[in-house]
């Protein structure tokens, strides 16, 4: 909760001047916001497989299993199918039908031809199928991927005071809190987010990621040395939407194999395994999946309810002890080849409990910022509930705040929160729209909320 005295704005700024950094005017915040830079990284549709880096066989496989597991399909959905120009495609389409292991069925529009598979392409296509069953968008090579990521680094982009104040908006946090998580968001580096349930840490890891810019470009699929890898993943990614300027952006004609996502938030909880933090092969399909900190490169990486994974505190650190310092992993393919990729994610541990009996020294000392998300303190809390109120249109009698703090703070000794003024208020106001109720949180119905949000959780003993 940032308090009276000291606004958001007015704090971000003095952490930026203690920075050394300039704070942009509002007209230089909106420009820096919506305007690209010139280093903007914007990949480039290819005009010849040299510039894609990819191998005539690549296309040609991609070509026969497509065909394979369709009717038929014209050159033009056969492009856009292995996301790549129709030009680029043409002459494998002419060669593969000159060799009889495709025929044209019929006429597409613009000379263009309706394709379907011969035996002779079906048996080459089924060989090609052993090894693995993709044939959506060929592949980037891995030396391709390596150099974007650089290129759009998290280091590339330090936040400015105006990304910060919108990537807060509407959470509430203690002034110090907030100065120490600025800085960590502007050192890029890792950060150990700890202290008792119900403080914002997750709600601080999960806003991050909005300081570092609003996009990337990721491949759909990598090619990582003859291995096909997903990277592209619905549920760790979101896709925005396309340009709709006949597939340009800022003037650049895009490469289709390139997705533009949101800056990715990955989140892993008590689920986390040492399988997730590996090269994963499908034996069905041939075709690998990317660990986590593959796909949360150029954004944020939270490990949440730190301590509590499947896999021991141990095997996670020393997984990870190097890339920490280094900012860089080695994946194991399933051939067994090692693999050197970027890791580039704002790393953060969320846990309740004590850091000092989970990690030792050495770990620590690699995650350079260890910030505790403190109780708040009594003013804070009734600032917060008072605003949580006036937002929800609740109204706040005489005397209800002060019955709800000496009843159920004061007397059990109960510790505050600060998510109890949002639950607590979401319990009258429940209670008030069922009973048909004017949105009162008088002292029945903050002593109704109390009893059915503390009633199982916690007792009247003392706790932590």
């Amino acid at each position: 909760m940032v308090s009276s005295d000291m606004s958001t704005e007015s704090l971000l700024a003095s952490l930026f001047a203690e920075k050394g950094v300039a704070q942009p005017s509002a007209s230089d915040a909106v420009a820096a916001a919506t305007s690209p830079t010139d280093s903007e990284f914007i990949p480039e549709e290819p005009t010849t497989f040299e510039e894609a880096d990819l191998h005539e066989a690549e296309v040609e496989a991609l070509i026969l299993k497509f065909l394979m597991n369709t009717a038929s399909a014209t050159g033009a959905e056969i492009a856009e199918q292995i996301k790549l120009p129709q030009k680029m495609i043409d002459p494998v389409l002419r060669r593969l039908k000159d060799e009889q292991q495709l025929v044209y069925k019929g006429m597409g529009s613009l000379n263009d031809y309706i394709h379907e598979i011969t035996e002779i392409g079906a048996v080459r296509a089924r060989r090609f199928s052993e090894k693995n069953t993709h044939f959506g968008s060929a592949p980037v090579s891995i030396k391709d991927y390596i150099a974007a990521i650089e290129a759009q680094s998290i280091d590339k982009d330090k936040p400015t005071v105006a990304k910060l104040q919108t990537a807060f908006a509407g959470l509430t946090l203690c002034d110090d809190l907030m100065r120490r998580v600025g800085r960590a968001i502007h050192s890029g580096r890792g950060l150990f987010l700890y202290g008792s349930p119900g403080n914002g840490k997750t709600s601080i890891a999960e806003r991050i990621t909005g300081a570092f810019g609003e996009h990337i470009w990721i491949p759909r699929v990598l090619n990582m040395y003859g291995e096909i890898v997903r990277l592209f993943d619905p549920s760790s990614h979101e896709e925005l939407p396309a340009n709709s300027n006949n597939g340009l952006e800022n003037g650049i004609k895009v490469d289709r194999r390139w997705i533009k996502i949101r800056r990715p938030t990955i989140i892993v909880g008590g689920e986390l395994t040492m399988d997730n933090l590996e090269m994963t092969k499908n034996r069905d399909s041939g075709i690998s999946e990317a660990p986590v900190q593959l796909k949360s490169n150029c954004g944020t990486l939270l490990i949440d309810d730190f301590g509590r994974q499947r896999m021991s505190v141990a095997e996670l650190l020393n997984r990870w002890i190097v890339p920490l310092e280094k900012r860089y992993d080695i994946l194991s393919m399933a051939s067994g080849r090692k693999v050197r990729v970027p890791f580039d994610q704002m790393i953060v541990f969320s846990t309740n409990l004590d850091p000092s009996d989970l990690v030792d020294e050495a770990f620590l000392r690699r995650i350079p910022y260890k910030i505790e998300a403190k109780d708040p303190t009594e003013s804070q809390f009734r600032e917060l509930f008072a605003e949580q109120a006036a937002t929800w249109n609740i109204e706040l009698p005489s005397g209800a705040l002060e019955h709800l703090i000496e009843q159920h703070y004061k007397s059990p000794r109960r510790n505050m929160r600060f998510c109890h003024p949002r639950d607590i208020l979401q319990q009258v106001r429940n209670l008030c729209e069922f009973e048909a109720q004017p949105r009162i949180a008088n002292i029945s119905a903050l002593d109704a909320a109390v009893e059915t949000y503390f009633g199982i959780m916690y007792g009247t003993e003392d706790w932590v």
